[in-house]
């Protein structure tokens, strides 16, 4: 009996960054929050296709007290459209087995003989 559901799935995902390196990890890190909001238990996030939606550098000049060492800051932003094959854990389809026990962190009382 398996309990497993392999499915391919397209998510969207952004990420920004200081460098082209740091807004591409941010965009893939964002794939594991987005799946966990839409399933239960994942157990494995597989990526198959990334396609670049969306690519933006944004630069400016900066200066220190607006006349000293200027320099050029530069922010990367991507947004990505990403292929994943999910494999997760039906939790519908496993059964459990239901026992029933005495309060283990209960006190017992010897007047009474019976758990608190």
């Amino acid at each position: 009996m398996s309990v497993q559901d392999r499915q391919q799935v397209v998510v969207t995902v952004e990420g920004k960054g200081d460098s082209k390196q740091h807004a591409f990890a941010s965009a893939l890190g964002e794939i594991q929050k987005k799946m966990m909001q839409e399933s239960e238990v994942i157990l494995r996030i597989e990526p198959v296709e990334v396609e670049v939606v969306k690519a933006m550098q944004q630069s400016y000049k900066e200066r220190f007290l607006f006349f000293f060492f200027p320099r050029i800051r530069t922010h990367y932003y991507v947004e990505l459209k990403v292929t994943v094959n999910v494999t997760t854990i039906e939790l519908n389809e496993v059964t459990f087995t239901q026992e029933t026990t005495s309060d283990p962190d209960g006190i017992k009382i010897p007047v009474f003989s019976k758990k608190i």
